[in-house]
């Protein structure tokens, strides 16, 4: 767990650096030079580091479960195996290393962004109320955490899906600001670090 949360925390570290390229390319140029993608590539990051760290922290707790550093969760209980890996596992393979491929095959192509597949990465290796813990370190209501959340993987969403664009006005992007993203990322940051101190 520990590599998983230093790896969030230098990927958190990088995206900080947009909001100062932001204010550099601001600071040098007219008004005419619009760099406000910077700020949303800013809250795209955030978002994909702290997809990037559920990824990994499911990964490294499912593979505690399995060598019996933790006891398995219900979810863990009912995670699909392929039949391919159970062959393997008699050629001679690692069961660990074949278990471990398949976490990361069958977790691919999910993305752990949105609460509820948040906690459910969660627990298939742990067993705490993940928002209510959370909401308790962070001193808000658990409906708080998830709405805010929520709030931005949405917006996340219009910028990577959308192109940022305002449907009620053809061609116009949503209104971004320094305050805007520095928000997002300093959110995510403090998010992250609770669920690391629920988790471990």
């Amino acid at each position: 767990m520990l590599d998983a949360i230093a790896q969030f925390r230098e990927n958190i570290d990088r995206v900080r650096t947009l909001g100062g390229l932001y204010l550099a390319l601001d600071s040098l140029t007219t008004p005419l030079i619009d760099g406000s993608d910077i700020l949303r590539s800013q809250i795209v990051l955030s978002v994909s580091a702290l997809d990037h760290y559920i990824h990994e922290i499911t990964r490294v707790g499912m593979l505690e479960v399995f060598v019996a550093k933790r006891p398995p969760t219900n979810a863990y209980l009912k995670f699909p195996v392929s039949t391919n890996t159970l062959m393997s596992s008699n050629s001679g393979r690692s069961g660990l290393l074949l278990f471990e491929e398949e976490v990361r095959e069958r977790h691919s192509y999910l993305a752990f962004q949105q609460p509820d597949r948040v906690a459910d990465a969660i627990r298939h290796f742990s067993s705490c109320k993940l928002w209510e813990d959370v909401a308790l370190r962070m001193g808000k209501t658990s409906k708080e955490i998830k709405t805010k959340l929520q709030l931005i993987v949405d917006r996340r969403n219009k910028i990577a899906h959308e192109a940022d664009l305002d449907p009620s006005y053809p061609g116009v992007r949503w209104a971004i600001s320094r305050a805007d993203a520095d928000s997002v990322t300093d959110y995510i940051s403090e998010l992250c670090e609770a669920i690391h101190d629920v988790i471990r």
